[in-house]
Order: C-alpha cells, then sequence, then structure tokens
C-alpha cells in the first residue's frame, strides 16, 4: 500500500506517512489533527519531489521515445541554431518548441521524439546547454502550448474546484497548497503576498481568489517569468469570475421508492449542512469525524470549498440536505469521505454518493483514493467493498484506512458519472 502524504502548516510536506500512522493520528482530537493539516494539493501520480530519470537512461527498445526537455542557452545568434543541429545529427525530431526569455540567457522548452538510447544531455551540453531537464512525455503532450492552456482556462471557468488541477497541468511536476486566509481555528495566517504575487526560483506564490495564499512548489525545476505570469493569468481569471460550480443534477431512485436529487455543492450550502449536522446523532457524526461533536461544525466552511476538493450533496424534493459526500485533494493521494443523515441511513444513498465521487476522482487523474474511519462502521466498509475496486486495508486501534486503486475504473465509467455531476 502506497504511503500517505499529509501537508501541515508547519511546511512542505517533503516525508510520507505510511496509513497506520494516519489512522493513530486520527483516533485522537479531530480538532488538532485538522488544525495541524495545511490543506489539501490537487490529485497527481507524479506529484513529488524527486527529480525525474534521465533520458540517456531506461528509453525502452522502442523507436521514437517522446521527451520534454529544458535546457538553457545564451540569449545570442546562432545558439539555439547549433542546438536543434546537435539534436538533427542524433536524428531527433523536434516536434514543438518554446522559449522562455530570462535576459541574457533563454530557456528553450523542446517537445522530442528520440531514437531509444539516445544520450541527450550530453548532445545538448556539446552544444552549448546548460541546466538540462529530461522528463519522459506522451501523447496529451501533443497539443500544442496556446491549445492547452485556453483548454485550461476554459476549465478554471467551468468549476472553481478545477483551478488547482489546471494550475499543476499548466506548469507540470508540482506541489500546490492552498493556506486560508484564516485557519478553522480562528488564527490567521502568517504568509503575506505582494498584489502582483512573488517568484522566488522554485516558489510561487499567488493571492488565493478565496482569501489566502496559493503556493506552487518544484524544487526540481524552476520556475521561468513566463510559467509565472501563466499562473497568475489563470488565478486572475478565477478571481474575476467570483464562485461558481457546475449547476446540474440527476435524480436518484431509491430501492423502497422516493427520489432524492444529487448535485455538486459548495459554501453556499453551508446553512443546509449545518442544519443537517443538528440532526444527526452524535454517534454519526462521531462516526464520520473522528472526534468531539462539538467541533464538527467549525470545519464545514473548510470541507465545503471547491478550493480543497469537490462535495456532492444528496438533497429532497423539499430542499432539505440529507447527505454530503466530499472527494479532498490530500498530497500526493485522495480522501473520500461521507456523512448521511441517521433517517436516510441504509438506502444507497452514500454508496451513490461514493460511487460518483470515485469516478470523479478517476476522471481528474487520481491513481487512487483512501477512507478513514472506525473498524466498527461496518456500512461505510460495505459502500468501498461495492465499489468492485482492488482495495488495501490498514487498521490500528480501531480506526481503519481502505485504499481503492483506480486503475480499475472503467473509462466510460468514470467519464459519465464524472461529467454528469462535475460538468456544466
Amino acid at each position: 500500500m502506497s504511503d500517505v502524504t499529509h501537508t501541515h502548516d508547519g511546511g512542505p510536506a517533503h516525508g510520507h506517512r505510511t496509513p497506520a500512522g494516519l489512522a493513530a493520528r486520527c483516533t485522537a482530537a479531530f480538532h488538532a489533527w485538522w488544525v495541524r493539516r495545511h490543506g489539501h494539493a490537487p490529485p497527481a501520480h507524479d506529484t513529488g519531489e524527486a527529480p525525474p530519470p534521465s533520458a540517456g537512461a531506461g528509453a525502452g527498445a522502442g523507436e521514437g521515445v517522446l521527451w520534454r526537455m529544458r535546457t538553457t542557452v545564451k540569449d545570442e545568434p546562432g545558439a539555439l541554431a547549433a542546438l536543434c543541429t546537435a539534436l538533427a545529427e542524433r536524428r531527433v525530431d523536434i516536434l514543438s518548441l518554446q522559449t522562455h526569455p530570462l535576459g541574457e540567457d533563454t530557456v528553450d522548452e523542446f517537445l522530442l521524439r528520440a531514437p531509444a538510447g539516445t544520450d541527450l544531455a550530453t548532445a545538448v551540453s556539446l552544444a552549448g546547454g546548460t541546466d538540462t531537464w529530461t522528463e519522459r512525455a506522451d501523447a496529451h503532450d501533443l497539443v500544442d502550448a496556446p491549445t492547452r492552456v485556453l483548454g485550461l482556462a476554459a476549465r478554471t471557468a467551468t468549476d472553481a474546484a478545477e483551478l488547482p488541477l489546471a494550475l499543476r497541468q499548466l506548469l507540470g511536476r508540482c506541489t500546490i497548497r492552498s493556506q486560508p486566509a484564516v485557519s478553522v481555528s480562528g488564527r490567521a495566517a502568517e504568509t503575506a503576498v505582494p498584489v502582483d504575487g512573488s517568484l522566488e526560483d522554485t516558489v510561487i506564490r499567488l493571492r488565493d481568489p478565496e482569501g489566502g495564499v496559493l503556493t506552487l512548489e518544484r524544487p526540481h525545476l524552476p520556475f521561468t517569468p513566463t510559467e509565472f505570469a501563466r499562473a497568475r493569468a489563470l488565478v486572475e481569471l478565477d478571481a474575476r469570475l467570483g464562485p461558481r460550480i457546475p449547476r446540474g443534477r440527476d435524480v436518484l431512485t431509491l430501492p423502497e421508492g422516493g427520489d432524492v436529487s444529487v448535485r455538486r455543492a459548495d459554501t453556499g450550502d453551508l446553512s443546509a449542512a449545518l442544519a443537517m449536522h443538528e440532526r444527526c446523532s452524535p454517534e454519526t457524526l462521531r462516526r464520520r469525524y473522528h472526534g468531539p461533536v462539538g467541533d464538527a461544525d467549525r470545519y464545514l466552511n473548510h470541507l465545503l470549498s471547491p478550493r480543497f476538493g469537490r462535495t456532492l450533496a444528496a438533497q429532497t424534493a423539499s430542499g432539505r440536505v440529507v447527505a454530503l459526500g466530499h472527494l479532498l485533494w490530500d498530497g500526493d493521494e485522495t480522501e473520500v469521505a461521507l456523512l448521511v443523515e441517521d433517517a436516510w441511513q441504509r438506502r444507497g444513498i452514500g454508496a451513490e454518493l461514493l460511487t460518483r465521487l470515485v469516478s470523479m476522482a478517476a476522471e481528474a487523474g487520481c491513481s487512487q483514493v483512501y477512507a478513514v474511519t472506525q473498524a466498527s462502521n461496518t456500512d461505510m466498509v460495505a459502500a468501498m467493498r461495492g465499489l468492485g475496486l482492488p482495495l488495501d486495508y490498514q487498521i490500528e486501534e480501531g480506526t481503519l484506512v481502505i485504499t481503492a486503486r483506480l486503475d480499475a475504473v472503467p473509462a466510460q465509467r468514470a467519464r459519465e458519472s464524472g461529467e454528469r455531476i462535475g460538468r456544466s
């Protein structure tokens, strides 16, 4: 089972914690557990701080391996031509090229198709390139940069929850953290950011449109001013458009009759969610929040924020919210959580929300999701088993962590369930 990554208020998440460690943490008071969390980062199978593999090793036996490559050259006539000539001599096909001006130097970013085993780093170095970085590419990288950026802008315009994911796809391998202006414990954020943001080598800081700070970190590769400007433009677009989520909904017919609708929820549903808390028994709230029931209401605004993930609500015809399902970006992994009002339990609502959340996670590119619950919560265990996915279990002191691997989610299922609720 993969390690579970956590990010805390004290700084970047450089270490990994095992699910057993997570379980032990969750048995402590929920207030202390939540305050230590720094926020949820968007999911990514390759997010992390380890540098990518060298282009000279592990290229595979096939011909025409795709690579992304960056190198720095002097901003002078002939520098780029020398680089292209060196690549051409090794039968490397240049599929696209972007330039990032740096004053006296220029960072050239290539998408290449190279014969297997080509030593790109040596070829570029002999042609005058320095600080060369390479990473394996795939067919998705063949889309030209303007088209890709416009697509990310369209996704962000449709759904506020897409901003962290769009930034990650815009900038590649990076860790993105969102720090609220005021934490759930009422503590003001300590980090101040200029109006136009700041760029410090491998770290970008921008003002979050919802208040607080967005921090983007890529230790293995410095950001360029061009990338900083693109990220800032995407955040400014999000700020101009204001709060928004897709307003589509589905009708769910319950086994014993009657209907509820399933839709996306956000902070505008705070009052309805608080009212549902009041109708839930202390035991139901304890099983969901793993701590003092009195603290549960304080975290709803954070949980409902699209900046930290996505929320689905089940709603009756009268408008009463009777269940909430959360998909929370949590470092390299993604957490799912459910709360169903007592009177509406064992009707299939939780299982339906969970299925849709998992499909949304698969559509967003998550490799796995995990749920933290009590070993005695047989309903949650049954719902996870009902997904029909490979599951890993880790238990300690009565707290159970169940991890589902999403590589077995059919593409059509992810597309249907994800788009139905997650897209306009």
